[in-house]
């Protein structure tokens, strides 16, 4: 399992657009989501500042925790 955290930039936090991407980005592999779910991610109301956990598991782990951690530097 890679773990790593991030702290939202964005000044609108996780908002539908990101959220979306990030559900798309999250097929391929707490409070919680399943990021593949958008109204999931959605739910959780991530805001501007706030450092959340993600957990990645699976056959492909360290190259999905590289591809959503760029994808929040990028994006959130």
């Amino acid at each position: 399992m890679e773990k790593f955290q991030y702290t939202i930039t964005d000044e609108i936090g996780i908002h539908a657009r990101p959220a979306g991407e990030l559900a798309k980005l999250s097929k391929t592999d707490t409070k919680q989501a399943d990021a593949e779910k958008l109204m999931a991610v959605m739910a959780l109301g991530i805001r501007h500042g706030q450092t959340i956990n993600v957990e990645i598991d699976g056959t492909d782990e360290k190259t999905a925790a590289e591809a959503v951690r760029k994808f929040f530097e990028a994006k959130l």
